[in-house]
């Protein structure tokens, strides 16, 4: 088969590989699509910056990977031959406490390995997964959107369950990549009472305004916070996530939560600068980190996927075979777009 791997020079290498064996407690997966994260192109496609839980080993590359189970190791006792699934992209060790909880992402152990980083991953025509790893994939939703929620939907999820959004809430959301407008979808499904949108691109806005997710998207500026309590009546919004890592973007979101406004930090590197008394302790803000999500939380979501008749492959903007994996890649890396999937049946793109 082939796999894509990701040099660090913003190139991808398609290698001939052997189709992996399931061992015990393993299956193998015919990938049906991968989707491409912005944190391969920060710390993999242009270089390899990462370190630790974020270090490439030089493997094959994509840890958003959903598609069929065609064969079975010994041991298996849930996901058997023609199981639709979702690959939870770390694996880790099942003792330690956080896997216990099931937020395999902060696995402590050094067998901690997510795919796609430090074990091969869904960038090729077959991927080898511990049964433990996988979440099923209902028939209603297609295996774009299964990638989809193999980490930005899932990480959207997750942060929006440590703050909450009700009727209650108008909802700020700053930077309009993917995982910006996973959160606006999931916001407005939620029934958030309004939702402002910030960001910097102008196919993103464009993009943005298209989808009809946001009351108003305003284009990034040194006022941002001020035109945000402008629209809220001085008041600010309830929520503020910010997935655009930039210092300007996470001031603008505490600066324009209200008083006990709770805000997440999303988006992965960067700085923020604030004044805590002003920003945050007077007026009794609260601000979330949050890392991917947890494994029961993943299936959670795509029991309410289901429900909402909701499909996260509509941000799905360009699809590529594997043999135009560079072209995935490199149109990633522009921004000039929504999510990107490599697909891998016909019909798929």
């Amino acid at each position: 088969m082939q796999g894509a791997y990701l040099p660090g020079n913003s190139t991808v290498i398609l290698k001939d590989v052997p189709i992996p064996k399931p061992g015990y407690g393993q299956v193998l997966v015919k990938t049906k699509s991968c989707t491409i994260c912005g944190s391969d192109i920060r710390a993999i496609y242009r270089e390899h910056t990462g370190k630790g839980p974020e270090g490439y080993q030089n493997v094959i590359a994509g840890h958003e990977p959903s598609g069929l189970v065609v064969e079975e190791g010994p041991g298996i006792r849930r996901f058997k031959n023609g199981s639709r699934v979702i690959v939870y992209h770390i694996s880790g060790c099942g003792i330690c406490h956080d896997c216990r909880m099931g937020y395999m992402i902060s696995c402590s152990s050094p067998l901690r390995a997510a795919y796609g980083w430090q074990r091969d991953g869904g960038m090729a025509e077959y991927i080898l997964c511990d049964e433990k790893d996988l979440v099923e994939l209902p028939d209603s939703l297609s295996y774009t959107d299964g990638a989809q929620v193999a980490c930005g939907f899932g990480t959207v999820y997750e942060a929006i369950m440590r703050v909450g959004v009700s009727g209650n809430d108008s909802v700020l959301i700053v930077g309009l990549g993917p995982v910006g407008l996973a959160a606006a979808m999931l916001c407005k499904t939620m029934g958030a009472q309004k939702i402002y949108g910030i960001e910097s691109g102008t196919f993103r806005i464009d993009l943005a305004n298209t989808l009809n997710l946001f009351d108003k998207v305003l284009p990034a500026s040194n006022s941002n916070a001020e035109e945000i309590k402008s629209l809220t009546e001085g008041r600010g919004v309830e929520r503020a996530f910010d997935s655009s890592s930039a210092d300007s973007g996470r001031q603008t979101c505490i600066r324009a939560a209200r008083q006990w406004g709770k805000i997440v930090f999303i988006g992965e590197g960067g700085t923020v600068n604030c004044n805590p008394s002003p920003d945050i302790i007077h007026d009794q803000k609260t601000i979330y980190g949050s890392w991917v999500t947890s494994i029961w939380l993943m299936e959670n979501l795509v029991e309410e996927l289901v429900r909402w008749n909701m499909h996260p492959d509509k941000l799905v903007t360009h699809r590529f075979p594997l043999t135009k994996a560079s072209e995935a890649y490199d149109l990633m890396d522009t921004g000039n777009c929504g999510k990107v999937a490599v697909c891998f049946d016909e019909e798929l793109y």
